[in-house]
C-alpha cells in the first residue's frame, strides 16, 4: 500500500517530503529517517502536485466567498432586528462574574452607605479616642 504520511524518525525513501503545519520541504537525496522531533508530521507529495493543489483550493475559496459575504450580512440583519433582544438573553444566560473587579471598599460599607447610616465598627476603640 503507497505511504503517504510520515512521521519524524520513519524510514523514508527517496523523494520530497513536506510538513504543512510549518511549510517545510525536506528533499531526501536517498533512503533515511526524516528529521525532527516525534510529534512532527511529513507527507510525501511530488512538488507538482502540491503547486497544482493551490490554483484548487483558491478556486473553492472563490467560490464560498459570496456565501460567507451573505452569512455575515444575515447575522448583522438579525442583530438589528432583534436589537437589544438579544443582548438581554445574553445578560441572563451568563453569570455577571467580573475578574478585574476587585471590591477592595468592601460590600458592608457600601450597603451600609446606601441604606444612610453608619459603617458599624468592629475593631475596638480607635487609638487615641480615650
Amino acid at each position: 500500500m503507497l505511504q503517504i504520511r510520515y512521521i519524524a524518525g520513519d524510514r523514508a525513501g527517496k523523494g520530497s517530503y513536506w510538513n504543512f503545519s510549518t511549510g517545510e520541504r525536506i528533499t531526501m537525496s536517498e533512503a533515511g529517517s526524516l528529521p525532527g522531533k516525534e510529534e512532527t508530521v511529513y507527507y510525501k507529495a511530488n512538488p507538482f502536485v502540491v503547486l497544482a493543489a493551490a490554483p484548487v483550493l483558491g478556486l473553492i475559496y472563490a467560490v464560498f466567498l459570496p456565501f460567507i459575504g451573505i452569512a455575515i450580512l444575515l447575522r448583522v440583519a438579525a442583530a438589528k432586528m432583534l436589537g437589544g433582544t438579544a443582548e438581554g438573553l445574553s445578560r441572563v444566560a451568563t453569570f455577571n462574574w467580573s475578574p478585574s473587579a476587585a471590591y477592595l471598599a468592601g460590600r458592608r460599607q457600601r450597603k451600609a452607605a446606601e441604606a444612610g447610616k453608619a459603617p458599624k465598627d468592629e475593631g475596638g476603640p480607635a487609638p487615641g479616642s480615650e
